[in-house]
């Protein structure tokens, strides 16, 4: 019996061999049968996971949100810096209507059909005295 058990554990040395050499017959000699994706979904699994899967839901809706909220707040920013420059536009042009119409030659010419004349000469200071001095 000896001779048939050293017989027996040098094939199996070389079975090891040719599998070590050969990974490719590692898949045929493997024990486990390879289970397919399909079987690895199914109820069982889905209900267990179904918080995960509902945080899952409810984080891409915050994202979704998230992403409408900023482009709203961009388009508003973009109307109100358009809305600045016009504002900015308008003011400086009636500052500059403001300077226009400020200036002596200007005044004069608006207040002439009212009787009033640009003085020819310098104003005079008029003092009072007092009763006291």
């Amino acid at each position: 019996m000896s001779i048939f058990l050293k017989r027996h554990k040098v094939l199996q040395e070389e079975a090891l061999d040719t599998i070590q050499e050969n990974p490719a017959n590692e898949n045929i000699h493997s024990p486990e049968p390879r289970k397919e994706w399909r079987l690895r979904i199914n109820y069982r699994m889905l209900v267990r996971n179904m918080p995960f899967i509902g945080f899952l839901a409810v984080l891409a809706l915050i994202y979704i949100a998230n992403s409408h909220l900023a482009e709203k707040r961009i388009r508003r920013i973009n109307k109100l810096g358009k809305e600045i420059k016009e504002l900015k536009w308008e003011y400086l042009n009636v500052k500059s209507q403001l300077m226009f119409q400020s200036k002596m030659s200007e005044v004069s010419k608006a207040v002439e059909p009212l009787g009033l004349k640009q003085l020819s000469s310098p104003p005079q200071k008029i003092e009072l005295k007092n009763e006291n001095n």
